[in-house]
């Protein structure tokens, strides 16, 4: 039988342990609830979609997109994802992974571009192209990022990209910055990785194409910097903008060296 002593010692021991049981299920509570939604993540039937999309003959001109390229040659996905956006010679432009797809939608099997990037996320050929950039994201899981800066266009995307994370504005005077600038942030219980250097293997741009729980949607990176600017209560920018891409630029240039774990999974 338990003495008083002896029961007074261990309500004491757990009263001291609770601030770091706290501390743990506030810290870690959603790395692990993240961890156990991923085995089964949802992701998984819009990769099954994506791959389908490629290899199927579709739009006006009846074909596939089988012999778009990438960056690595027409027909190849695996390793592209993680080297976008980038410089294209043919278009002379640096294309980020959707608006890439977008050229060899028009090229390759005669879609209308510009209507598709009027569509609204999650509709349409917009639900399409999300799940083309899942499959391909797939292919490069676990490889590191590795962005070009050796032509001029892409350098000056860094650049521009980099000013308008920093750029403040809109009625709260925010800019991409405010949440992702420093180390130490959060916003209640989710973390708020540092984007202006590498915030770690999978993390912040290393996560996205993902499957959103809380909405049941899956988010391209595109959709997950309109989703920014809304935060700031900016105006969405054009699906597949420059500026957009530029943010991509800068955010996966600091990335170097991460592992991509898209399509990941997100509260």
């Amino acid at each position: 039988m338990k003495t008083a002593s002896t029961l007074c010692a261990a309500a004491a021991f757990a009263l001291c342990t609770l601030p770091a049981l706290a501390q743990k299920t506030a810290s870690q509570g959603i790395d692990e609830y993240r961890a156990m939604l991923q085995d089964g993540n949802p992701a998984e039937l819009f990769e099954a979609k994506g791959e389908d999309l490629w290899k199927k003959a579709r739009g006006p001109k009846n074909a596939t997109l089988e012999k778009c390229d990438l960056g690595k040659g027409p027909g190849v996905v695996k390793g592209v994802f993680v080297e976008l956006p980038r410089y294209f010679s043919d278009t002379q432009r640096v294309q980020d992974l959707e608006s890439r797809l977008l050229t060899c939608m028009e090229t390759l099997q005669g879609f209308n571009v510009a209507e598709i990037a009027k569509t609204p996320f999650g509709k349409g050929e917009q639900n399409n192209v999300t799940a083309l950039a899942a499959w391909i994201s797939a292919e490069s899981k676990d490889m590191k990022f590795n962005l070009s800066q050796a032509h001029a266009t892409e350098k000056n995307f860094y650049e521009v990209g980099k000013r308008l994370f920093f750029q403040r504005g809109g009625p709260h005077d925010f800019s991409c910055a405010s949440c992702h600038g420093e180390d130490g942030k959060r916003i209640r219980l989710q973390d708020l990785p540092n984007l202006t250097k590498n915030p770690g293997d999978g993390i912040g741009f290393a996560a996205w194409p993902a499957y959103r729980v809380s909405n049941g949607q899956m988010w391209g990176m595109q959709q997950r910097l309109n989703d920014c600017y809304r935060q700031q209560r900016f105006p969405y920018p054009g699906f597949a903008s420059d500026a957009t891409i530029a943010l991509g630029v800068y955010l996966g240039v600091n990335s170097k060296g991460a592992k991509s774990i898209a399509p990941a999974i997100k509260r």
